[in-house]
């Protein structure tokens, strides 16, 4: 009889920590931790609350009947990292070093791989992060912006967007590998990536301020407008840091940042709603007819992904418009902990080697 592995995920956020452990790909554990603004504050550094959050971490699991010593793996959501290519990673002395100084900029997410490694280490089994934000596969041609200064960076929701993209390829037959997908994750900030045969050899900078506007998130911006902004009177560079991130995008227009309401304010009527969210909708479509270009419009599928493809009404006016590009798929939420414990799970059945950091 087949060996079934028993993995746990892990995935730090900014005010709560999600667990879950896995058999082979069954869910049998999950728990959201939630973390109070006074409980956070405490720290003046994201990786000051490592201990804090492991044994936070370590006492559900006890009290849920989850026994450590029964793992085979444990898996941490990959942090802000250097740019590495796609896969699953070992956590190595270097990442861990890199995760705590936060070489790339500080997130919870960083604390994923620590906590994994400890917890490994503990118990005598490995440690591994999966398709971080981070993962760079670009074309080179891809990162000329048009100021030499200032290239274009890789950082994109991957660990979902290459998630679906496998089991898009599952679905229709194919390997991930052999596939070309576009795929959009539409989440609070939204990301379009190209796939080809297994890389993503472009995509938009959705934290940045690339790609359509979001539910808190502007896009891409006109460029002078941006700069009188930026050196104006009228705006702090802090305001104009929100505005990009945060506090642009829909939440800007409309003051919220939920599209099931923006929805219901359609439904009742409102014109200025239905215009915002008609325009974000209109600049997803133009971002996906952009990146099939990337593609030479060879594309198996365009999928969509992430909270907001739970709307029949996003998915729909998404396909009126692209549908001629392609077939439009829909693999809505963003489910990043069986994306981990896959990860995990396929270098211990030998499916994939870990990648070294």
């Amino acid at each position: 009889m087949e060996k079934l592995f028993k993995i746990l995920a892990i995935n730090p956020g900014s005010t709560s920590t999600k667990i879950a452990v896995y058999q082979d790909k069954e869910e049998i554990f999950e728990k959201t931790l939630r973390h109070s603004s006074e409980e956070i504050d405490k720290f003046e550094k994201i990786a000051d609350q490592l201990d804090f959050r492991k044994d936070i971490i370590e006492n559900v699991l006890k009290e849920g009947g989850i026994n450590l010593g029964d793992l085979d793996a444990v898996v941490g959501r990959g942090g802000l990292l250097k740019p590495i290519k796609g896969g699953t990673y070992i956590v190595n002395d270097a990442m861990v070093e890199d995760l705590k100084i936060g070489v790339s900029g500080q997130h919870a997410s960083n604390l994923g791989g620590i906590i994994a490694r400890q917890i490994g280490d503990e118990i005598n089994v490995p440690s591994y992060i999966v398709d971080p934000v981070v993962v760079d596969e670009m074309e080179e041609v891809a990162r000329l912006s048009g100021v030499p200064e200032m290239p274009r960076i890789s950082i994109f929701h991957a660990l979902n967007q290459k998630a679906i993209g496998r089991r898009a390829a599952e679905n229709i037959g194919k390997k991930y590998e052999d596939c070309n997908f576009l795929i959009v994750h539409m989440g609070g900030g939204i990301t379009v990536g190209a796939h080809k045969k297994g890389k993503v050899i472009d995509n938009t900078n959705g934290l940045d301020g690339e790609g359509p506007f979001s539910p808190e998130r502007s896009g891409g911006l006109p460029v002078g407008a941006l700069f009188r902004a930026c050196y104006g009177d009228e705006m702090t560079k802090d305001q104009v840091s929100k505005r990009i991130k945060g506090q642009g995008g829909v939440v800007a227009y409309l003051g919220t940042n939920d599209i099931r309401e923006v929805e219901a304010r359609i439904n009742d009527g409102d014109e200025k709603a239905k215009l915002v969210y008609e325009a974000m909708i209109y600049q997803i479509c133009k971002e996906i007819g952009a990146y099939a270009t990337v593609l030479k419009g060879d594309i198996d599928a365009i999928i969509l992904t992430g909270g907001i493809a739970h709307s029949a009404k996003v998915r729909d006016m998404i396909k009126e418009r692209v549908g001629f590009l392609g077939e439009v798929l829909s693999y809505p939420g963003e489910d990043e902990m069986s994306a981990l414990a896959e990860g995990g799970l396929r270098v211990l059945k030998g499916e994939e080697e870990a990648l070294v950091y």
